[in-house]
């Protein structure tokens, strides 16, 4: 007599494949790197699905004995915390890399491109053609760094940080999103110190001449130089920069790891 398989029979709960799944997901659908928009869903997808494949049955002992024989509600409730969760690592870690959006922005301020707007794919908006340099930059410096391998990391010991079951914690995690949010801020006005110092001087220089030579169109005369100048600095100080926004990054992340 042929032997019968049951899914009672299974090494794992599908359920708790799925509840991994999605907070899985829930990371490459926000995180910056793993989750823009020029990556094909069905890559994101993929690789999600692989990474849940491999920690399910590592992080299958973290649920609890009641998430796994629950009702309708309970099986929401986990699903829901998952999600939350998920999100939670991918939005802060994006809002740590809009600093690289924000010293762009300045950056193009600075050299007279605030004007030149490109749709920028990390953002899925409209910005300066600088801020979206840097941020394709920037994403390519994550991949060829290994530090997506710390976002992993990361979402392995959420489930210290953040248990499934457990009640949210609301107040920490927006606590944490703001400070978040004012650190990418702070970083990227840094990051383009060197150009607001540049601006200072290109502009106090030219408001001199301008007052030595009423007549003269000096702003004009000088918006050549100023882009070349600002072109020439931006060569210059790219390395500095993402070599910074990398260090800066890789300190973030690492709070998230027990």
């Amino acid at each position: 007599m042929a032997a019968s398989l049951s899914l009672a029979d299974l090494p794992i709960d599908l359920f708790i494949v799925f509840a991994v799944f999605c907070r899985v997901g829930a990371l490459f659908m926000t995180a910056p790197a793993l989750g823009d928009f020029s990556l094909s869903p069905r890559i994101r997808l993929a690789a999600a699905l692989a990474v849940t494949a491999a920690i399910a049955p590592v992080m299958a002992p973290a649920y609890p004995d009641w998430a796994r024989g629950g009702g309708l509600g309970t099986m929401s409730a986990i699903i829901i915390g998952e999600v939350l969760a998920g999100s939670f690592l991918g939005l802060s870690a994006r809002v740590m890399m809009s600093a690289l959006n924000v010293a762009g922005q300045i950056i193009a301020f600075q050299m007279g491109l605030s004007l030149a707007q490109i749709f920028d794919p990390t953002q899925e908006l409209q910005g300066a053609i600088v801020g979206g340099f840097l941020a394709i930059l920037g994403t390519t410096m994550i991949f060829a760094t290994d530090l997506h391998h710390m976002m992993f990391a990361a979402l392995k010991d959420s489930y210290v940080l953040l248990s499934p079951g457990a009640l949210p914690r609301f107040g920490d995690m927006s606590s944490m999103m703001v400070d978040t949010l004012s650190q990418a801020f702070s970083l990227g006005l840094r990051l383009a110190a060197p150009f607001v110092l540049f601006g200072l001087v290109f502009y106090v220089g030219a408001g001199v001449l301008n007052r030595l030579m009423p007549q003269a169109q000096v702003f004009f005369m000088l918006m050549p130089a100023n882009l070349a100048l600002g072109l020439m600095l931006l060569m210059l100080t790219t390395g500095l920069i993402m070599t910074a926004f990398l260090e800066r990054f890789e300190v973030f992340l690492a709070q998230f790891l027990t």
